[in-house]
């Protein structure tokens, strides 16, 4: 499927086959994909809980008011970020990178982040969303379906995943083989109100 296609049939699935098993090779090539995700000073905020213990699952499906897809789905990833990515050896962010370029960014990571914790925050989660996305339409591509969760108990959660300090849960993420036809979109505002020439 090309990338366009997949953009505009992608859906949030709510129903999944659940005897339908991704195989390893699979889930490591989504993920391959998933890496290919851009995010700013390529820091990687993203840590992924592959959730496979059946038991966990059925724990997070009462968490999350217990929406099926979280016990049905073939995969579930609980989509959480390392707030504080920005701090730990952020050379390695640029270790392929041209020195030239190394001698650029790196020194400019602590000075834009240090202090700043709203903005930590928020760019992990602007990372997080950039990888969702990334990973949905990788799916959609694979011939999967997906569905990106946050209608859930977070802090029950984080508990469940045993998250660790200075992390968050950005979201949910479901993938897996849809057995229903989610229902037509339901509207878009329209383009004059979306895009605005210049300024407010």
């Amino acid at each position: 499927m090309n990338t366009l296609d997949a953009i505009r049939q992608r859906r949030a699935v709510k129903h999944f086959d659940a005897a339908h098993q991704i195989s390893p090779a699979e889930t490591d090539a989504l993920i391959d994909l998933a890496m290919q995700a851009p995010s700013s000073f390529n820091i990687q905020h993203w840590r992924l809980v592959n959730v496979k213990d059946k038991a966990l699952r059925v724990q997070l499906r009462a968490a999350a008011h217990d929406q099926a897809q979280v016990t049905d789905g073939s995969l579930l990833f609980v989509v959480t970020v390392d707030i504080k990515a920005w701090d730990k050896d952020p050379a390695r962010y640029w270790v392929n990178a041209p020195k030239a370029a190394q001698d650029i960014l790196v020194p400019w990571i602590n000075p834009f982040y240090s202090g700043n914790e709203q903005l930590q925050r928020d760019e992990a989660m602007r990372s997080a969303g950039i990888l969702l996305q990334t990973m949905m339409l990788a799916a959609k591509a694979m011939g999967y379906d997906s569905c990106p969760m946050v209608g859930f108990d977070f802090k029950k959660v984080a508990e469940l995943i045993h998250l660790p300090k200075d992390y968050a849960v950005a979201a949910m993420l479901v993938i897996g083989k849809g057995t229903q036809a989610a229902w037509p979109k339901p509207g878009f505002i329209p383009k004059s109100e979306m895009v605005i020439d210049n300024h407010f």
